[in-house]
């Protein structure tokens, strides 16, 4: 799943030069809606896009929002973002517990990094307690549902452009 949504007033500008955040999803979170909905919620991975795109629009934030069950399809967008977006959201999935290869490639894109889980990692199984995304991560939202989503878009909105958020 690959959406892209600009939110900017400039329909000219490219997303290049935009305050455009990378929203990343790893395995499974295509699945959302009918995988464990009582962990995950009822919310799809479509209705997660389209809140944060209407979240985006609110902040004047570009939005390219993504999802892929392949790790280095997933390292690949990643290394692209660097120079082209100006932040980077992402839900790991399991790969938050396993992949240096992700640590490796958002340490290398020095932007800012926030970190979102859909449940509280921390009150599950004890392998999912900790993450490598989190030793880069900027910061961690875990266990708010998809409001998870909309509150690391607002955190990076501050990140991003931080005169216009003290306005």
């Amino acid at each position: 799943m690959v959406c892209t949504f600009w939110a900017g007033t400039s329909g000219t500008r490219s997303l290049a030069k935009s305050k455009s955040i990378l929203v990343l999803n790893g395995p499974n979170l295509n699945m959302l809606g009918v995988r464990q909905p009582e962990v995950y919620g009822r919310d799809s991975l479509a209705d997660i896009a389209r809140a944060c795109a209407a979240e985006a629009k609110t902040l004047g934030l570009g939005v390219d929002f993504r999802q892929s069950n392949h790790e280095g399809e997933l390292v690949t967008w990643i290394q692209e973002a660097r120079g082209r977006q100006a932040g980077i959201v992402i839900n790991p999935g399991a790969y938050g517990h396993t992949s240096i290869a992700i640590l490796d490639a958002l340490t290398l894109t020095e932007l800012p990094v926030i970190e979102v889980h859909l449940s509280n990692i921390h009150r599950r199984e004890p392998f999912r307690h900790q993450t490598y995304v989190s030793q880069i991560a900027t910061g961690v939202i875990c266990g708010l549902g998809a409001q998870g989503y909309l509150l690391a878009l607002q955190a990076m909105a501050n990140l991003v452009n931080p005169k216009k958020a003290r306005a």
